[in-house]
Formats: structure tokens, C-alpha cells, sequence
């Protein structure tokens, strides 16, 4: 069982819930940043400091079913899993390509990227159970 937040602790998740949000706005403006991962972000810090903030964001009509589910099983979809790791790719592209004269920065991107793709190939997928591969549906 989590102890009791301290009230220093409470504002600290909250103002990293707030951050978090407002990221994630941004990242609906930007292409290049997510969105998602700062919503989970939010509703994470919010669901230990403030009911009541949390409440709010899982009631947002687009946002607020999406979380409640990963919320209730943090899975990813397979098309959600190759979407991401495609944008892990192609936005490591134009930065890779800008350093490429760098003996070492191009590595360290690949590295990130590799890390990356990793983890989200490890989440578990949706109806797979374990994550490490589509469902084969009647076999």
C-alpha cells in the first residue's frame, strides 16, 4: 500500500501533471510531439495528488475514454505499436541526417531509437497477452 502523499509531494505531482498537459496540448499543435504519452503522464500524477483533477481530464469527451482505458489495461494495439515505431523512425531521420558528419551523435540517436522500439514492442498488445506478437485469430 502507497503511503500517504506529503503536501509538498501532492503540489509536486500536480505541477508535473499541469507540465505534462500542457505538452500534450502543444503536442496536438506540433507533429513532432506527442500528445499521448503526456496525457498518461497527467492522468498518472493526477490519480495520486488531485481526485479531482482527475476526474476532469478522464472527463473529457475525446481524451478522457482513451486514458480510462489504458488506465484499466495498459495495452498497446498492434497498428497503435507499428504507427509508433514508424514515427520513432522517421523522426530520428531529418536529426540523423543533420549530424551525420558527427562520428558519434548519429550512433547515440540509432541507440535511442533501438531503446525505443524496444520498449514499445515489449508492452503488452492488445488480446496477445504477453506482447511479443499479433494475435492469430482462429488458429
Amino acid at each position: 500500500m502507497n503511503a500517504p502523499l506529503s503536501p509538498i509531494g501532492k503540489s509536486l505531482l500536480i505541477i508535473a501533471g499541469s507540465v505534462s498537459l500542457a505538452l500534450g496540448v502543444i503536442g496536438l499543435l506540433l507533429p513532432v510531439m506527442p500528445t499521448v504519452p503526456f496525457l498518461l503522464v497527467a492522468a498518472a500524477c493526477w490519480s495520486k495528488a488531485s481526485s479531482r483533477l482527475h476526474r476532469r481530464l478522464l472527463a473529457l469527451p475525446r481524451i478522457g475514454p482513451m486514458i480510462a482505458q489504458w488506465e484499466r489495461a495498459p495495452v498497446l494495439p498492434w497498428r497503435i505499436k507499428l504507427l509508433s515505431i514508424g514515427v520513432i523512425v522517421l523522426s530520428l531521420v531529418v536529426p540523423m541526417w543533420l549530424v551525420h558528419d558527427h562520428a558519434w551523435l548519429p550512433w547515440l540517436f540509432a541507440g535511442i531509437a533501438v531503446i525505443a522500439i524496444i520498449v514499445v514492442l515489449r508492452m503488452p498488445g492488445a488480446g496477445s497477452g504477453s506482447g511479443t506478437g499479433p494475435t492469430r485469430v482462429g488458429h
